[in-house]
This record gives structure tokens, C-alpha cells and sequence, in this order.
């Protein structure tokens, strides 16, 4: 057996120490995976430009949004992602990152105004047409550096809650294309579960954040009302609307939620979160975060689906383990869970207004009225080229127009008197029973197979849902996955509590999200070349 010179052994002791540092230092990227945090690495390693994620996320939506599963999410690209995505990259290496959403791509819903792309809130008839200027929303998250990737489908007006409108058709499920998104905000929880982008924008009146988040098995945020400027959002009813990011994970949506916060001169609303809002809620996330939290259980709607209610009870269970302590026999009064009937029935007459508010915004050309929207609208009844007939929605908007005023006493008691008593009927109900957080199944029951008749369907029955409670109150509520049932499709867990609490309720979701990784990748949309590679 010959020996080694000491010197030869030496230099091989070398190579062979930094082989195998350079082997425990490399990392890999996989783009079903990456979230903010782990996209920004990878650019600061040379790995990775905004050019090359704005081109893998453009490709995913190739592959899988007219073709493969259709899952028919995309209203309209922007056709200026990739110029945008080259100037963040010369920006990056000369100045730096601006934010954490330097570069990061965004898919936002069709009723949020873009001034270099149309916004139709999923209406025919406004397909066209190009706001004057930006939501504060999307202007702010473009001053981070964000990427407007792309215009997502919704239901018609935001009045629906399966994924389905004039301007686009249906869109559908990527864990079973055979299923609705939920809605209204179908389109951003369908293409952020197949990974189209990381993060994206919905709005909520009565569940529309939260609805297509558990349907897809993503991370949503209902804010508190008034932490996010609501001008620029298409209205629906203005005394429950509001913005919130979703995302594919507790992290991301609460970078995102920071750059959307802030007092809007033309949104009064707003000026109630001065000193309230926060720039980074990154910085209240913490993995320990439930040891000790008294957590209220509600199970109003048990019963609704067996399969819900199985993966209900294993996430309290794994809440639990992670030091919760929970809340048995937690009920909502009967005013809290009558709180369609009493208060948001009567209080839709505000759309007629909102809308005219909204409609005066516009470019000359478009319609002017509630009523207008309804007669021109009511006349598709069939396919005309890319529009979808949904005579449906119209048939409301026209009843709707003819509601009585907002003078009328049903819809002054209903916001003077009844929002403020299920507003004080919830926090009651938390200081009886001595609880920090109260924790329900989003969605009581699996998304619906598609129905052909959808859009001749004008009084469809609502899925029961406790969602509607947190737009009354003005609360808050946060969204995250907890599972799947047989069917393979995910199942939700909300994190509600009173105004201005999204520190503590993020990071309740971020510590139960990071013990147990419940979100999980539709079969339908599986990785694509080039998505996944070392560095």
C-alpha cells in the first residue's frame, strides 16, 4: 500500500473540506415551494432575476389557464410584465431591492383599478374600459416594486360565489376542475393554488376573500375595515367592502398586507386606522406565538359536511399540541348569526349609490346607472365571442336599482342600530367566555360541482357561512390552511377577533401554518421544466 505525501494529503484534506462545504451550502430552488423569502435568496445568490420568475410564472399560466385543466383564471396579462420585471433587474443590481416585493409578481382582481389595463369587475359591458389612474392599493404595491402580473376573473359585480362572469366564464378549481373557485375572488385563490404568482388581491363584502381562500387551500386576510384604502376597488357595498391580500403563505401575505395599509384622504374610512395599521406585520410572526392563547371554538355550522367537520376537529387538536388552550361551548347569539337578514339585506341598497359613485369615474362611453348596467347587460343571453351570457346577475342589479333610498328606515336602522349590536354581541360573547381568538371552519362545506345553469340561476341558495360576521363587525379575520378531506380538497381554518388585531391573529395562522404545512400543490398543475434547479 503506497503512502501519501504530507503534502499531497494536505491539499487534498482542502479540496475535499471545501467540496463538501460547497455541497452543505448549496440550496435548491423549487418554484411550487418558493415563497418571498425564498425567490429574494435566490436573486441575491445570482441564481435567479425577476426577468426569469416573471417568465416561469407567465409559463405556468400558458400551460395551465387555456390549456391542460383551462382553469380560466386569466382576464388580461400585462403585457408589460417582462419590461417591467428587466428594469426592477438593472434597478436591483444599481440601487438595491426597494422592499421585500421588489420584483415580485401579483395577481390582482378585476376590480381593482389599473391604469394600463382595463378594469371590468368581470362585466361585459366594462371590458374595455381603462381606469385614469391606479387603485392606492396597486399604486403602493408598485412603488414596493411589485409586478402587476395579471387581471384575475371574478363573479360578475362581486355578487356570486362560484368563480363566474360575462367577461371570462367560469373558473374552476385546480384540486378538481369539476369544482367552483368559491368567490367572488375566484380567479386570485384559483391561480395562486396553481401557483401562477405567490401573491394576489381579492376583495371582501360578505365572505369573497375568505370563500375562494379555503376552496383553494390558500392564505387570505379579511382586514380590519379602514386599514386599506377602498378607493379605486369596484364597490359592492361600501359599509362591508374591503381589500386584503391572499397568498400561498402566512409570510407573504402579511409583507404584502403592509404595503397595502394607510390613511386615504378620499377614503374617510380609513383615517379611523391612523396609528393603528402597521408597515411590516412580518415582525409580529412567531412560531410560538399559540402557547397559552384561549381560543374560542365556534361550530355554528357543524353538521354542514362531515368531512369539514373531520378536519375541523384534527386542526384544534394540532392547536392544542401548540399550547392553545380551547374553548368548548362557544355559540354565537341569534343576532350575530341573523345578520344577513337584519343587517346586510337591508343594507344592499347602498350598491345603487356605490355604483353611481363608482360608474362617474369612468371613461366617457360607459354606462352611467345601476339600471343601465342592468338593461344593457340583461341582453346577452347567449355566447357573444368571448362573452358569456349570466342574465342572472343582471336580474338582480335591476331589483336592486329599484330599492328604496338610504333614507329609508330599513336601511338607516340596519347600519345605526344593527351593525353596532352584532358588532357588541361578538365582543360580548368574547369577554363572557374570556377568549383572545375564536377559530371556525372558513367554508362549511367542500366547493359545489359546477352547475351548466349557473348563469340562469337567479336565487341560488348561499352556502351557510359564518363569513358575513366579520364585514358586519368590521373585524378582522385570517385564513389558513388545515388539511384536505377524502375528495383531496383543502379545508380551511379562520382566525377571527375585534378591530386592529391582524398582529396577533397573523401570528396565531403563521405558528399553527409552520408546525403543521397543511397547504398542499393541485394535481392538475404539476411542476414545469426549468421551475426547479440548485444553487
Amino acid at each position: 500500500m503506497k503512502t501519501i505525501p504530507a503534502h499531497r494529503a494536505l491539499l487534498c484534506g482542502i479540496a475535499l473540506a471545501f467540496g463538501l462545504s460547497s455541497v452543505a451550502e448549496a440550496k435548491t430552488f423549487e418554484l411550487q415551494n418558493a415563497g418571498i423569502e425564498d425567490i429574494q435568496a435566490a436573486v441575491d445568490a445570482g441564481a435567479l432575476s425577476y426577468e426569469k420568475l416573471t417568465r416561469l410564472y407567465l409559463a405556468r399560466i400558458a400551460a395551465y389557464d387555456k390549456k391542460g385543466p383551462s382553469l380560466n383564471t386569466v382576464i388580461t396579462l400585462n403585457a408589460k410584465a417582462i419590461e417591467t420585471a428587466k428594469a426592477l433587474d438593472a434597478e436591483y443590481k444599481k440601487k438595491g431591492r426597494r422592499s421585500p416585493l421588489h420584483g415580485i409578481p401579483v395577481l390582482a382582481k378585476d376590480n381593482y383599478d389599473t391604469a394600463d389595463m382595463p378594469t371590468s369587475g368581470g362585466v361585459f359591458l366594462l371590458a374595455k374600459s381603462v381606469p385614469y389612474q391606479d387603485a392606492p392599493s396597486i399604486k403602493q404595491l408598485r412603488e414596493a416594486g411589485a409586478i402587476i402580473l395579471a387581471k384575475v376573473n371574478m363573479d360578475e359585480f362581486a355578487h356570486g360565489g362560484i368563480g363566474f362572469s360575462s367577461r371570462l366564464g367560469q373558473t374552476r378549481n385546480p384540486h378538481d376542475p369539476r369544482r367552483h373557485p368559491a368567490g367572488s375572488s375566484g380567479g386570485t385563490g384559483a391561480g395562486l393554488a396553481a401557483w401562477f404568482a405567490p401573491v394576489g388581491l381579492g376583495s371582501d363584502t360578505g365572505g369573497s376573500i375568505r370563500g375562494p381562500s379555503s376552496a383553494n387551500g390558500v392564505v387570505g386576510i379579511k382586514p380590519t375595515n379602514g386599514l386599506i384604502s377602498r378607493t379605486g376597488i369596484m364597490p359592492c357595498v361600501l359599509s362591508f367592502d374591503t381589500g386584503g391580500p391572499m397568498a400561498r403563505t402566512v409570510y407573504d401575505a402579511a409583507v404584502t398586507l403592509g404595503f397595502m395599509t394607510g390613511v386615504d384622504p378620499k377614503d374617510p374610512l380609513t383615517s379611523g386606522s391612523a396609528g393603528l395599521g402597521y408597515k411590516d406585520y412580518t415582525t409580529f410572526l412567531k412560531k410560538d406565538a399559540l402557547k397559552g392563547v384561549r381560543v374560542g371554538v365556534i361550530r355554528d355550522l357543524a353538521g354542514t359536511d362531515p368531512e369539514v367537520d373531520r378536519v375541523f376537529d384534527e386542526s384544534l387538536a394540532e392547536l392544542e399540541k401548540l399550547g392553545a388552550v380551547l374553548v368548548e361551548d362557544v355559540h354565537y347569539p341569534a343576532i350575530v348569526m341573523q345578520n344577513r337578514a337584519v343587517v346586510m339585506e337591508p343594507m344592499r341598497a347602498e350598491v345603487k349609490d356605490n355604483y353611481l359613485d363608482y360608474l362617474a369615474t369612468l371613461r366617457p362611453g360607459f354606462p352611467k346607472t345601476v339600471t343601465e348596467l342592468a338593461e344593457k347587460g340583461i341582453k346577452l343571453t347567449a355566447p357573444q365571442g368571448e362573452f358569456q351570457p349570466h342574465p342572472s346577475v343582471y336580474t338582480r342589479f335591476k331589483a336592486l336599482g329599484e330599492r328604496p333610498p338610504l333614507t329609508a328606515l330599513s336601511y338607516t336602522s340596519a347600519k345605526q342600530y344593527a351593525m353596532p349590536a352584532v358588532r357588541g354581541a361578538v365582543l360580548g360573547l368574547m369577554e363572557e367566555k374570556k377568549v383572545d381568538v375564536l377559530v371556525y371552519p372558513t367554508r362549511s362545506r367542500q366547493p359545489e360541482i359546477i352547475d351548466p345553469l349557473t348563469p340562469y340561476i337567479v336565487d341560488r341558495p348561499p352556502t351557510p357561512s359564518l363569513t358575513s360576521i366579520a364585514n358586519v363587525t368590521q373585524f378582522p379575520d385570517v385564513i389558513v390552511p388545515a388539511g384536505i378531506t377524502r375528495d383531496k380538497m383543502p379545508v380551511t381554518i379562520s382566525f377571527f377577533g375585534p378591530a386592529w388585531s391582524e398582529p396577533k391573529l397573523l401570528a396565531y395562522a403563521y405558528s399553527y401554518e409552520q408546525a403543521t404545512r397543511h397547504r398542499v400543490a393541485p394535481a392538475t398543475t404539476p411542476p414545469l421544466p426549468g421551475e426547479r434547479f440548485e444553487y
